[in-house]
């Protein structure tokens, strides 16, 4: 079991003991290189299949590529296949007794919470840019501004923090690692019912008005909007601006909901 090394002291700060349970975290990420490895072939596989099987048979009105259409959806919501690893995280560090020795040691509670949130952050952030250079090695090109463009990275990484605090919730609920990657499974669904690899419009119609405002089809959307200028935000009837702020009250939504819920579960733990 991996030590951490907080200085003992009891004038200890959020600040400092968030750093060091984030470097730990990211540390045994980089000890285990598989997991760099397997995450980036399996992401290169599914943006494949989606790219050369998938997108002959999934018209694009607007004069857009597929490929255009695609990319910024399948990194958007690669934060949530991401997030899988701070559900598991959470769930080994609860289980091999970190977070009890932790808990002796004269450092405020939330730093666990607070370092496991910026740690895979982080580690989605890399995730992010390996999925990018994949998007644009299979034909994926921006239309819109440079500046957009690095606005739209920002999203995803604002994205990433606030699903993280779902999945350290779940992570602290699923007592083990096995059922803390179940459990995250579950939130893929939403996934492929939104606009991330095919328009809403194409859906049955009792489908499309979940789809239309669940939370990750408007943060794709703005996501794409961003990247591909004009002719992607006449396809989705909306401007950048409205997409980029209604995404982000989303976002600020599930801070709101899931920080509370994960700090309320690690006191009882």
């Amino acid at each position: 079991m991996a030590v951490v090394s907080i200085p003992v002291s009891r004038t200890t700060s959020l600040g400092t003991s968030t750093a060091q349970i984030a470097k730990r975290a990211l540390l045994r990420y980089l000890r285990t290189p598989q997991l760099i490895v397997v995450g980036t072939i399996q992401g290169a596989m599914f943006l494949l299949i989606f790219r050369y099987v998938f997108g002959g048979a999934i018209p694009i009105r607007g004069g857009i590529p597929y490929v255009d259409f695609l990319v910024p959806g399948f990194i958007t919501t690669g934060v949530l296949f991401s997030g899988m690893n701070a559900a598991t995280g959470v769930a080994e560090d609860l289980q091999q007794g970190f977070v009890d020795r932790l808990r002796s040691l004269p450092v405020p509670r939330a730093c666990f919470l607070t370092g496991r949130a910026v740690a895979d952050t982080l580690w989605n952030t890399w995730g992010l840019l390996l999925t990018a250079a994949i998007g644009f090695a299979v034909g994926f090109r921006l239309h819109g501004s440079v500046a957009d463009s690095l606005a739209a990275l920002g999203l995803c990484v604002v994205f990433g923090f606030a699903f993280e605090w779902l999945f350290i919730m779940l992570g602290l609920i699923a007592g083990t690692p096995q059922a803390a990657q179940g459990m995250a499974l579950l939130v893929f669904p939403f996934t492929f019912i939104s606009s991330a690899y095919v328009p809403v419009k194409s859906m049955p119609g009792w489908l499309q008005a979940f789809a239309s405002h669940q939370p990750i089809t408007y943060m794709v959307d703005a996501v794409r909007a961003l990247t591909e200028g004009p002719a992607a935000q006449a396809l989705i009837g909306h401007s950048a601006g409205y997409l980029v702020i209604r995404s982000l009250l989303w976002a600020a939504g599930l801070v709101v909901v899931f920080v509370p819920l994960a700090a309320l579960r690690y006191r009882r733990g």
